[in-house]
């Protein structure tokens, strides 16, 4: 059977759904990652180590964890993600990339980046040290420090990701970050892994952590960019 020739197909770009436009949060390097919910709406994105972590969208630098915390023997909440950096994007959302080997030169609170700027490289600090290298990657909203377990996962972000790396760069997570936001209130009690392991008293001295007790604490900053309607 002869096919009869006909012009050539028009590839037309996928509509745009929001003002933004997103970077898929691993850049460079062969990926997969969890799309379903386990214990916590986050995902875990496997890639080799050292590769580039960047920002989903553009924003200002929020918290920034250059200490490797986590301690088997304590297990604290605060501190399972290891090194990590966190973006206040200019959509209101607030972003988490963590288990970093290391923190780019530069990226500190309040620092302007942009959409698929490099932010640190992937390892596998924080409670994910004896896995292969991983980013632990979050989508919630900005919350005072201290309530950790906002920061770590209110959102499922696996469509959003397929979006940004398959399909439709522009697809925003914010209109569902308001909408848990609404649900929850902005300022949720901890309800999963939220204990630390407790600590009997040592008869000798105890292991230090990776990086010394007395390092400074997370640091903070950056402006405020309210989930408004967009």
């Amino acid at each position: 059977m002869t096919i009869p020739k006909g012009p050539s197909p028009v590839l037309m770009p996928p509509p745009k759904v929001s003002k933004f436009t997103y970077a898929f949060p691993v850049k460079g390097c062969r990926v997969s990652y969890q799309s379903r919910l386990l214990v916590l709406p986050k995902t875990t994105i496997w890639a080799a180590k050292g590769c580039a972590f960047v920002s989903p969208v553009s924003g200002v630098v929020h918290e920034v964890n250059t200490r490797n915390r986590w301690a088997p023997s304590t297990d604290r909440g605060q501190d399972r993600e290891g090194r990590f950096v966190t973006v206040l994007g200019d959509d209101g959302v607030l972003y988490l990339g963590g288990h970093l080997d290391a923190v780019e030169p530069g990226i500190e609170p309040g620092a302007r980046v942009g959409a698929g700027q490099t932010l640190g490289r992937i390892g596998n600090s924080g409670n994910a040290r004896d896995t292969a290298s991983n980013l632990y990657f979050a989508i919630s909203w900005k919350t005072d420090p201290s309530l950790w377990w906002v920061r770590r996962g209110m959102v499922e972000p696996w469509d959003y990701l397929s979006a940004w790396l398959h399909g439709n760069p522009t697809l925003s997570p914010a209109a569902e970050v308001r909408a848990v936001m609404a649900r929850t209130g902005a300022t949720p009690r901890c309800s999963t892994l939220c204990k630390p392991k407790s600590m009997p008293k040592p008869t000798e001295r105890p292991t230090e952590p990776e990086d010394a007790p007395d390092a400074p604490d997370v640091v903070t900053g950056g402006e405020t960019s309210p989930l408004s309607g967009r």
